[in-house]
């Protein structure tokens, strides 16, 4: 959620153009993270969590992507994307390894 709040604040700051491109296509990847985590979890089984945890790690690499791609379009600086680019590192981590104890049926 944090990441979905600050990729949120940066777009709001991308030229208005881009409101139903870039804009649309970041905050639209950065809200399902969160949203297919919580799927998951509400899920019956560690086969279907570990499925949207996936899906999750699909949507934090798109995010990423877009993000990059707003700084090679000088809508943000480096400095300004490095937190968000930090965070979704780490978050990257704690989705693999929570889907690989899933997986192997480890306790959680």
């Amino acid at each position: 959620m944090d990441l979905a709040v600050q990729i949120y604040r940066l777009a709001s700051g991308f030229p208005p153009p881009e409101m139903y491109r870039l804009t649309a296509q970041i905050t639209r990847a950065v809200a399902s993270v969160p949203a297919n985590i919580a799927e998951g979890s509400a899920r019956g089984s560690r086969k279907d969590y570990a499925n949207f945890l996936a899906i999750a790690k699909g949507s934090l690499m798109e995010t990423e992507t877009f993000l990059m791609l707003a700084v090679r379009l000088v809508y943000l600086t480096k400095d300004e994307a490095q937190p968000s680019l930090s965070l979704i590192t780490e978050i990257s981590k704690m989705l693999t390894a929570l889907r690989k104890r899933l997986i192997e049926g480890t306790s959680l």
